[in-house]
């Protein structure tokens, strides 16, 4: 189906965002990938599915970084036809705790860098009169958790940001939505697991249960390349043309 487009992923090494890229790479798409982290192993998983692979380290929090790695695509492929924003970070704190650099550093690369992808792909899409843009939100851009601040806020802003885009290329070729998973078992929510187990001295098995009850009335985690809508419950799916959106 996506033969002969280009998707980039960011935050795409591991998680979600491989998740994607390889999901996307099984229908065809070449794939941009960045992150951190392990990057052959990412690589060699996306190539292996027959499609051409780039990748670029920008650092998803320095503007700088975002405009070089959109100038890559655009000198490799072409052109970004399918933008995916996913990079995301994390921390826990009490608002009166929270400190100002970790706030700064999350709003930067969860929201504030979906600006600069989107900002910087839209021309080439409009041009064309077919992009696809994807926001990972989370379900914390529609609800909000305690010691969470900056994250909720980002993804939300995320969530505003995605109906704005929609509503200024309604007429066009080009769509943005988001999606909004809740707990998916990436190093990220891994980490919040071990700090529960620690400090609750309990197995980490016992943790990620405790986590779940917490939140999620499935008890299971939702996967990145998990049999389809299996953790898909509840949803209320918009095919509206925007009307909701604005």
């Amino acid at each position: 189906m996506l033969k002969g487009k280009t998707a980039l992923v960011t935050g795409s090494t591991s998680g979600i965002g491989l998740g994607i890229a390889t999901a996307l790479a099984r229908q065809g798409a070449n794939i941009v990938l960045n992150g951190f982290g392990d990057l052959e192993g990412p690589k060699a998983q996306v190539a292996g599915l027959g499609v051409k692979v780039g990748y670029h380290g920008a650092d998803m929090g320095k503007p700088a970084d975002i405009e070089d790695m959109m100038k890559y695509a655009a000198a490799q492929f072409g052109r970004v036809d399918i933008l995916v924003n996913n990079a995301g970070i994390q921390h826990v704190a009490p608002v009166e705790d929270f400190p100002p650099e970790r706030w700064d550093a999350i709003l930067a690369i969860n929201l504030t860098s979906a600006f600069h992808t989107s900002r910087l792909a839209l021309p080439a899409m409009k041009q064309a009169n077919w992009g696809r843009i994807i926001n990972v939100a989370s379900v914390h851009g529609l609800v909000a958790s305690a010691q969470k601040s900056a994250y909720v806020a980002a993804k939300h802003g995320l969530v505003g940001l995605t109906k704005v885009t929609a509503l200024e290329t309604a007429t066009s070729g080009v769509t943005c939505n988001a999606i909004c998973p809740g707990w998916v078992l990436t190093p990220l929510v891994q980490k919040q697991v071990d700090a529960r187990a620690a400090a609750a001295g309990v197995s980490n098995e016992e943790a990620k249960k405790q986590l779940l009850a917490e939140k999620e009335p499935s008890l299971q985690f939702t996967t990145p390349c998990s049999e389809a809508a299996k953790n898909v419950r509840g949803v209320a799916w918009n095919m509206d043309g925007g009307w909701a959106a604005q």
